[in-house]
């Protein structure tokens, strides 16, 4: 059974989590955006913060939305006050999801998305959610991707 990682790393969480899924036999797809955040962290966490709390979607950099090779897709996003990331809003809404195994993994300084997680049930009700505290500080996390 083929499994696709799509995912939007800004911190190298991400980045932490598709070493994981690699590991675990997954192909990865990293997006990239046109535009690039401060390397300010509060900068960064103000400006994208208040971008997911409005839904806005980031231009990304030669997406590849084909899907149909794969039965299982893995969608990792970091959490922007406690919101899916820009990035990922642009995934879901330029990728044909119906028919696939979802699994969101969620990351974020906090371990809570409350709002993602609403979002994500309300779109996709049949999918896993997975979240993660900081999996590039506690590695212990990715466990629960093996849990799945």
């Amino acid at each position: 059974m083929a499994k696709l990682l799509i995912y939007y790393s800004r911190s190298g969480n991400g980045d932490v989590v598709a070493n994981k899924c690699k590991e675990l036999g997954f192909d990865i797809r990293k997006v990239e955006t046109k535009y690039k955040l401060s390397k300010n962290l509060f900068l960064a966490c103000m400006k994208g913060g208040f971008h997911a709390s409005i839904g806005k979607k980031a231009k990304l950099i030669n997406y590849d939305n084909d899907v149909t090779n794969y039965d299982e897709v893995y969608i990792a996003s970091p959490i922007w006050n406690g919101r899916l990331s820009c990035p990922i809003n642009t995934v879901l809404r330029d990728t044909k999801l119906d028919g696939k195994r979802l699994t969101f993994i969620l990351y974020s300084g906090s371990g809570e998305a409350k709002h993602a997680v609403d979002k994500i049930n309300k779109l996709y009700p049949n999918s896993k959610v997975i979240i993660l505290k900081e999996p590039k500080k506690y590695s212990e996390e990715l466990e629960k991707i093996e849990e799945k």
